[in-house]
């Protein structure tokens, strides 16, 4: 009788504590709203505990949850916008590019956080989103086009 894993299992506890952080750093930087951003990391645990031992890759489904959850957010803009969030930073480059990125479209932006910030390559980044890899080639290359004419 042969094991497919040997490798023990993380606990859900465990990868909360590892990784709710950075999580919820992705969150914010597709949704730019710290309250939603911990909702989204909240609910992406939430999906997962029941299902734990089942995932081949806890961390990569909390991922795709948290970015799931944000363009879920982003359908479901009728209602009033809140008022804006004080800087992140207080280096001035870093608080215009960042106002640059919210300007952007969400699919765009999405790429764009998930390259640069997640560092995924191009073909993790189509699969996370469910589209063609030429599509988010061409989001990204758009989103820094235009990062570019707004930030030179």
């Amino acid at each position: 009788m042969s094991e497919l894993n040997t490798e023990p299992r993380a606990a859900i506890e465990d990868v909360y504590r590892d990784e709710r952080l950075g999580l919820i750093r992705l969150a914010f930087l597709l949704t730019g709203a710290r309250d939603q951003a911990e909702d989204i990391v909240q609910s992406a645990f939430e999906a997962a505990q029941p299902r734990w031992d089942e995932l081949d890759d806890p961390r990569a489904f909390l991922r795709r949850v948290v970015v799931n959850r944000a363009q879920d957010l982003h359908r479901r803009r009728y209602r009033p916008r809140p008022r804006p969030e004080p800087p992140v930073t207080h280096i001035p480059e870093l608080d215009e590019t960042w106002a640059e990125l919210r300007r952007l479209p969400d699919r765009q932006r999405a790429v764009v956080v998930l390259r640069f910030y997640e560092d995924l390559p191009l073909t993790d980044i189509a699969r996370l989103l469910d589209r063609p890899e030429g599509t988010v080639r061409s989001d990204l290359h758009r989103a820094l086009a235009q990062l570019r004419r707004t930030l030179a």
